[in-house]
């Protein structure tokens, strides 16, 4: 695989993730960009939760985080244009969204074209929305999965990048998938964060491009779970 150039002129990305919850994705990243330090550094964490367990992972990295919590706005708009205020205070590269349960308006995720990625449990187009891995149970699957996209105005409808896919066993249950999936994710979300930072990965007239290439099938990516 092709690496990064050592040109001196090579400015390290920043990236905001954007979390909601547990933030298992986030440690993942966390770990990741601590082993590849010259790439890319998080700048800041942000939740709309301010419970949200990620928040400790970002402390105990010592990333700084921010609570913009979304009951105390009264509109979407409202409160995309704060997130939106923040992010760009930090001149921010890449945002990334790891669990951040929060759908975005137009007006946001135009301003990130490009620049935002999502992680989706399913193997898209299937299931968007919620509750993916009991839907794909229920439509009798037998392979199932995760995706990661650039952000467009569309609802998880923006170019995917890469998938991983997995069997659904006779016994496995929508927490079992879950489980199966989690994994892959942790594996496969920090390859894409690395992609963008080396300046490989980029989004052009709505398709995913990487290495120059326009990617007509996402990228499948392969580990053992």
């Amino acid at each position: 695989m092709p690496t990064l150039s050592s040109s001196s002129d090579y400015r390290k990305k920043r990236i905001a993730v954007l979390i909601s919850g547990n933030g298992s994705n986030l440690q993942a990243i966390i770990d990741h960009q601590q082993q590849h330090a010259e790439l890319y550094e998080i700048a800041i964490v942000i939740s709309n939760r301010p419970q949200a367990f990620g928040l400790k992972r970002a402390a105990d990295a010592h990333i700084e985080q921010k609570v913009i919590d979304h009951t105390e706005f009264d509109s979407r708009e409202a409160f995309d244009a704060e997130l939106q205020k923040l992010i760009d205070s930090h001149q921010i590269d890449l945002v990334v969204l790891a669990g951040f349960m929060r759908i975005l308006t137009q007006d946001f995720t135009r301003h990130y074209l490009g620049r935002m990625l999502n992680i989706h449990p399913s193997l898209l187009p299937k299931y968007t929305g919620l509750n993916t891995h009991t839907r794909a149970i229920e439509a009798g699957d037998k392979e199932h999965g995760l995706s990661i996209h650039f952000v467009t105005p569309e609802l998880d409808g923006g170019p995917v990048i890469l998938q991983a896919k997995l069997e659904i066993g006779a016994d496995d249950s929508a927490d079992s998938l879950a489980e199966k999936v989690h994994r892959l994710e942790h594996l496969a979300y920090p390859q894409v964060v690395q992609w963008f930072v080396e300046d490989r990965l980029s989004l052009k007239d709505n398709h995913a491009w990487l290495d120059q290439n326009c990617l007509q099938t996402p990228v499948e990516f392969n580990a053992d779970i």
